[in-house]
């Protein structure tokens, strides 16, 4: 009988302890693009951005692939698939992989914290931090519009900046060189096959992780209003890009956190 009890005793604390992670949230509800909105570049035809909400290309749509309901992107032109919510304090996680066509590259992001109006980066989304998702680069870190933060970076024998985790953190700003710092390892799966991207988000400290590695950490995220003239930046919305090249999306959720991991930060 003692047994039995201390049983159940243990079997109510697990049960406890599982049942306090948050759980998860669904940004792909596998029918339709519910909860996000469009914006869409300038066409071939006409000079001027195509707007919001005006898909006439059809970049963004859900396809059946392989039996199963995905998002797809084309990547004809530069347009941006946005969350209509805003997330903060969050542990994102997303499987992608290529198409087979490609218009110019295979090129495309994950942009977060996205803030303001669509267009202030490169004429077409909004001011966020990017998690390159193009082929060869995923996992660097791109400062989209009027976005900063602060990276531990070195300059490799190519002149180009990298993320070193026990570098001096140097601040990453946008219009500069250093508003792209690559990664500091490719851990890509080949053309074709699925991709797991997961971003860790808390307070103004974000972490990269491709394929269950982790290759850039940034630091004391803000909005760049310009010189000695940073605002906190701790949350936005979550933006995808369509940019050159076919892309397939098979699932894409969030779940809050209260802090990151301190393996990934070491």
């Amino acid at each position: 009988m003692k047994n039995t009890f201390f049983l159940f005793l243990i079997s109510i604390l697990v049960f406890s302890s599982c049942s306090t992670e948050e759980p998860w949230q669904p940004l792909f509800n596998g029918q339709d693009l519910t909860g996000w909105d469009t914006w869409c570049g300038p066409t071939e035809e006409n000079g001027a951005p195509v707007g919001l909400n005006k898909d006439p290309l059809n970049l963004f749509s859900v396809i059946d692939l392989a039996g199963e309901k995905v998002i797809k992107i084309s990547g004809e032109i530069n347009a941006s698939l946005a969350t209509q919510e805003e997330f903060e304090n969050y542990h994102l996680v997303m499987e992608f992989k290529w198409g087979e066509k490609v218009y110019s590259t295979r090129n495309s992001g994950l942009l977060y914290h996205s803030y303001g109006d669509f267009g202030v980066g490169i004429g077409v989304w909004m001011s966020s931090h990017e998690l390159q998702l193009k082929s060869g680069n995923i996992g660097d870190s791109y400062r989209m519009g009027k976005s900063y933060c602060e990276i531990p970076i070195i300059k490799n024998a190519e002149d180009k900046y990298v993320y070193s985790k026990d570098a001096e953190k140097a601040p990453s700003v946008p219009d500069t060189e250093t508003r792209i710092i690559a990664k500091d390892a490719d851990y890509e799966n080949p053309v074709g096959e699925w991709n797991k991207i997961e971003l860790y988000c808390f307070g103004r400290t974000s972490v990269h992780v491709v394929n269950g590695k982790v290759n850039m950490i940034n630091y004391n995220s803000g909005k760049y209003l310009g010189p000695n003239n940073i605002e906190p930046l701790p949350k936005g919305k979550i933006q995808l890009q369509s940019e050159g090249g076919e892309l397939f999306i098979r699932s894409i959720k969030v779940q809050p956190i209260n802090e990151i991991p301190q393996e990934l930060l070491q």
